[in-house]
């Protein structure tokens, strides 16, 4: 079943290591079938150059497998309870990126000091409470934080986006971790403090590039 979602689960989980936002077998990436209340996302514990479509686990609404070889990501109760309260998600990523996640590790937010952010996040990046591994505490506080941003930093943990299909799940990841680290690096540099943009044109900036950005739009 959903042959055409579980390739491309597949191939963005595979992506996940291209972009350099995992290592060795955490995180992954999931998406959603909605005729059908089906999700399809990564296997646990298996490397990602490994991964084939049929390897891909697939889950209903209740964390039931009802197909795949290997049992789905530990992850996969987290997943589930944004699919169920954020209609608009088609898609979740979860990465421990080393600098997005070191913003998680120090329970700070990334704050709008770049067009970059302002564009693709439309404000700061929050960042949700500790919540344990494994069961559903981690999406409620996803749905609970995250407000409008597709991303959110997990106090302790790490990252999780969020998007209308996968792949646009995955661009808000490899995102975060691209102005993470610019951000970080730019904090170096003794400045005496980064300014941040003001509301007002974020607000400007996230809506045009919402808007106009891409060759879909004019």
């Amino acid at each position: 079943m959903l042959e055409e979602l579980k390739e491309e689960i597949c191939r963005l989980n595979q992506d996940l290591l291209k972009w350099g936002l995992v290592v060795w077998t955490s995180g992954n990436v999931s998406g959603i079938d909605r005729s059908k209340n089906l999700v399809v996302i990564k296997p646990s514990g298996v490397m990602f150059d490994e991964l084939t479509p049929e390897a891909m686990a697939v889950v209903d609404f209740d964390g039931r497998q009802v197909e795949g070889p290997f049992k789905a990501s530990v992850d996969a109760a987290s997943h589930l309870v944004v699919y169920r309260k954020m209609a608009h998600v088609g898609g979740v990523v979860h990465t421990h990126s080393t600098y997005a996640t070191a913003f998680a590790a120090a329970n700070r937010p990334i704050p709008p000091v770049l067009t970059a952010i302002a564009d693709e996040f439309g404000g700061p990046i929050p960042v949700g409470a500790y919540c344990q591994i494994g069961a559903e505490a981690i999406g409620e506080e996803i749905v609970r934080s995250i407000g409008a941003s597709p991303a959110i930093l997990m106090k302790n943990h790490g990252v999780f986006t969020v998007g209308p299909t996968p792949e646009a799940a995955l661009k808000a990841a490899v995102m975060v971790e691209d102005v993470a680290k610019t951000v970080y690096l730019a904090e170096q540099l003794d400045t005496g403090g980064l300014e941040e943009i003001p509301p007002e044109e974020v607000a400007r900036g996230h809506k045009r590039y919402v808007e106009k950005y891409g060759q879909g739009k004019k």
